[in-house]
């Protein structure tokens, strides 16, 4: 591992969560446990240089954005320091692709922001957080090293690719088409593919923007499905929504019930993507729709638009 020390920025999760059994796989609390307490219990950590902060402690299916603002701007003040190689950041896998496409989105970092997370609590017979957190710091120290990643099961997924793609299987993620970005094998990184870079788009100022917010603009997601009408569209209008995602079926098809009433919200000022609602690929049109596309999950497509809005 590197001279130069990793941070690992904690968010609670089944991670540092406890049952009353150590056979309890489902039955628990997430976030009881601390990160001092959590690494202190990794004999493979001791004598390494690493610096551990708390910066919530929350099962991620309660993400909400004064967490993402916190953790975007804790790793931005760790990213500026050039004794930091880089972070590691202990997550809830329900919505762990979701911060990993936001921190990528806002921070575009030149060092490595690793995710990490597990599928078990903390007192399980046979954890898996210890390991997936030995191999998220391997991941920070490797040379070369950048963007936002996540590491579960010893696989290596992009922010912008990796989903969570199982409810209960330790190896939980996956990176659709695109496929991982390697594999973490005894402390080493097979490296599969590049790393993440920028986005084009990214601003100087996004950290300022997500400062100053007090918090997103409200962006929700609708689902096209057999019989989808426009019900949901109009009710989201009437509350003040700001943007709607629609994820299509297959290539971003939509129901004529429900296109008419996103049509007529797009043309009352409401800010509208198109995603598909199928697990891999993207829409793939020969022309300009009315709606425009965007080419990730549907979950990916609202933090964009929303960051759109804020700016």
């Amino acid at each position: 591992m590197s001279a130069r020390k990793i941070v690992v920025l904690a968010t609670g999760g089944t991670i540092a969560g406890t049952a009353a059994s150590a056979g309890d796989n489902v039955g628990y609390s997430a976030a009881q446990i601390g990160i001092e307490q959590l690494l202190a219990r990794i004999p493979a950590l001791q004598g390494l240089p690493v610096l551990a902060e708390q910066v919530a402690q929350i099962d991620s299916k309660d993400m909400d954005w004064d967490v993402w603002r916190a953790l975007a701007q804790r790793c931005a003040h760790w990213l500026a320091q050039d004794s930091v190689q880089g972070i590691v950041i202990t997550h809830g896998t329900d919505t762990l692709e979701e911060t990993a496409y936001f921190l990528q989105q806002v921070l575009a970092p030149a060092k490595p922001v690793v995710l990490t997370c597990a599928m078990r609590p903390a007192t399980a017979l046979l954890a898996d957080g210890p390991q997936n957190i030995v191999d998220a710091l391997a991941v920070a120290a490797w040379p070369g090293a950048q963007g936002v990643v996540a590491v579960c099961a010893g696989v290596v997924h992009a922010a912008d690719d990796v989903a969570k793609v199982h409810p209960y299987r330790l190896d939980a993620f996956g990176s659709g088409d695109a496929g991982p970005l390697g594999h973490v094998e005894e402390g080493r990184l097979r490296l599969l593919r590049n790393w993440p870079v920028a986005p084009v788009n990214t601003a100087p100022s996004a950290i300022e923007n997500i400062a100053k917010a007090q918090q997103l603009p409200r962006v929700e997601i609708v689902l096209n499905h057999a019989g989808a009408s426009g019900a949901m569209v109009r009710d989201l209008v009437a509350g003040g929504v700001r943007g709607i995602v629609v994820a299509g079926t297959g290539n971003g098809t939509l129901h004529q019930g429900l296109e008419a009433a996103l049509l007529a919200a797009q043309a009352g000022g409401v800010a509208l993507l198109l995603a598909s609602r199928c697990a891999n690929g993207s829409i793939v049109r020969h022309a300009a729709g009315p709606i425009r596309m965007h080419a990730r999950s549907a979950v990916k497509a609202r933090i964009d638009l929303q960051l759109e809005l804020l700016a």
